[in-house]
């Protein structure tokens, strides 16, 4: 999986946000705003890697068990599928 091109993180007034540029700004005309587990999730997303390299960080990083770094790599995967932001 991985963060399609044309989408960047910023960091503005303090907040993380996801904003789209180039040909991709002209249908995501939106921006996300992500706290510092979404920040964690997007920049491993933002090299292609593994759905289980992603938990697996997300055990690591934040010292949580494997079913909570799962359902929470899943929600975040999901709402990028359905924004057609994440490649498979």
């Amino acid at each position: 999986m991985k963060i399609k091109e044309g989408f960047i993180l910023r960091d503005v007034a303090g907040q993380t946000i996801v904003v789209a540029v180039g040909k991709m700004s002209k249908n995501f005309n939106r921006i996300i705003k992500l706290n510092s587990t979404g920040k964690f999730i997007w920049e491993k997303l933002s090299s292609d890697i593994e759905r289980d390299e992603l938990v697996a960080s997300l055990v690591a990083e934040y010292d949580i068990d494997e079913a909570t770094a799962s359902s929470d790599a899943d929600k975040f995967i999901e709402a990028l599928k359905g924004a057609d932001i994440l490649e498979c």
